[in-house]
């Protein structure tokens, strides 16, 4: 351990400071892992629960609109025991109403999934600004911790969003 610190020290580095340093790294770490990703991992798995009970509600308009199509036959099939002109007109009418009841369904479901989209899109969209204010906050206080000063706040946090903003266009290009 001694000719780690002596050989620490021929490089310049503090051997005291430099322990300190890596203790306050796992420090942060620490707390960002319980302040920052744990909700918002929990915050993901409720929306990913909603996105779910979305899909559900949609397969169930699916199969009402399959059993509403049943019935249309079932109905078709009964006229044509009434006669020609009975089934004619009893034709006309199912197919109308099986294709209207499909047209309706199909627009309710994509109704509901755009809706679902659009909803999905907005709060992610707020989760992923919650989570840039949060950091930038749990960032500042962790930096004032470790300095045992108090930094400019406004400042800083503009520097962390634009680094985070810039990140995430990295990311995206």
């Amino acid at each position: 351990m001694e000719a780690i610190l002596e050989l620490m020290g021929k490089l310049g580095i503090n051997g005291s400071v430099f322990l300190t340093q890596v203790a306050t790294f796992f420090i942060l770490l620490g707390l960002l892992y319980l302040f920052a990703y744990k909700p918002v991992m929990r915050m993901l798995d409720e929306r990913s629960q909603r996105i779910k009970e979305s899909m559900e509600q949609t397969e169930y308009i699916k199969e009402q609109a399959a059993h509403a199509e049943e019935e249309v036959k079932k109905k078709i099939e009964d006229a044509s025991k009434e006669g020609q002109e009975v089934i004619a007109r009893a034709v006309r009418t199912g197919e109308e109403v099986r294709q209207q009841a499909q047209q309706e369904a199909r627009q309710e479901a994509e109704s509901l999934i755009n809706r679902a989209r659009s909803e999905i899109q907005r709060e992610r969209d707020d989760a992923i600004d919650e989570l840039r204010t949060e950091f930038a906050d749990l960032t500042i206080q962790a930096a004032e911790k470790v300095i045992d000063r108090s930094l400019d706040k406004e400042a800083h946090r503009q520097l962390i969003e634009k680094t985070l903003e810039e990140s995430a266009t990295l990311k995206k290009g």
